[in-house]
């Protein structure tokens, strides 16, 4: 079973810090969802980002899928301050 989103925090550049259900903390790049219309609102209020479910959303109904979320993010290597 691959790990949930139990937290996360926008970033710079469109990007998002996601804390999984292993503790695993990985970087995931919102900008290639620009191209889709239902993302357009998400990056006028990036900040409104939330925990839904197995999944992570936006005031506007946006989200992104699970697997998404995991395998198209990258570790989160820590230490520099990144927002």
């Amino acid at each position: 079973m691959r790990p949930r989103a139990i937290e996360v925090r926008p970033i710079d550049d469109y990007r998002l810090l996601i804390t999984f259900t292993n503790l695993e903390k990985r970087i995931f790049d919102v900008k290639p969802y620009s191209k889709f219309p239902s993302f357009e609102k998400v990056f006028n209020n990036f900040d409104s980002v939330h925990i839904s479910g197995l999944s992570v959303a936006w005031e506007n109904g946006a989200d992104i899928c699970p697997d998404e979320l995991y395998y198209e993010s990258v570790p989160f290597e820590g230490g520099a301050e990144i927002w």
